[in-house]
């Protein structure tokens, strides 16, 4: 036994802030970032989903509290929120991915459910103004907002569908990630 307990989150966090995302001095490549795990199509799953993307960000280097951050995180709770309300079959998990390709300024959310046959609408303004007391329906026109683009294609290795999200990061030097 050791007299001091090992500290996880230290050995998980970058050095710089911006380190995973920006090349490193000698202009080595840096690595594919991606985290894919499967939940219960459940709140709880979906609460667990959030809560791991959260951290697997700030990993990455987009530090928590920056706009980048808030804005991922908030696409992977619509996301997975709608996935266990539309999408859920009873004893069929969802899937959550998050990838960072090297160099880029981007992160892709994936959500993949089990039900294919209810495919996200796109939504619009005029049927969220009329719907205004409604206190649902407003999860893909956050998405749509924050997004720089996303979509949504049936589930090429089973029944279901995935639903994707693209979040740029401003190219301005001042408003980065990090």
């Amino acid at each position: 036994m050791t007299a001091k307990p090992i500290d996880r989150m230290a050995t998980t966090r970058p050095a710089s802030p911006c380190a995973p995302l920006s090349p490193d001095s000698t202009g080595a490549r840096l690595p594919d970032h991606t985290f894919e795990m499967r939940f219960t199509s459940t709140p709880r799953g979906a609460r667990l989903a959030r809560r791991l993307a959260a951290v697997r960000l700030d990993g990455w280097g987009i530090p928590y509290g920056t706009d980048a951050h808030d804005a991922v995180v908030l696409i992977v709770a619509e996301l997975t929120a709608n996935a266990v309300r539309h999408g859920h079959v009873p004893g069929r998990d969802f899937r959550l991915r998050l990838h960072v390709p090297p160099h880029d300024r981007a992160v892709r959310v994936e959500v993949t459910d089990a039900r294919g046959e209810r495919p996200p609408r796109r939504p619009t303004a005029v049927g969220i103004a009329a719907d205004a007391e409604e206190e649902a329906g407003r999860g893909l026109l956050l998405v749509s907002r924050l997004a720089a683009r996303w979509d949504w294609h049936p589930r090429p290795d089973g029944p279901g569908k995935t639903v994707w999200a693209e979040y740029a990061f401003p190219s301005s030097p001042r408003q980065s990630p990090c």
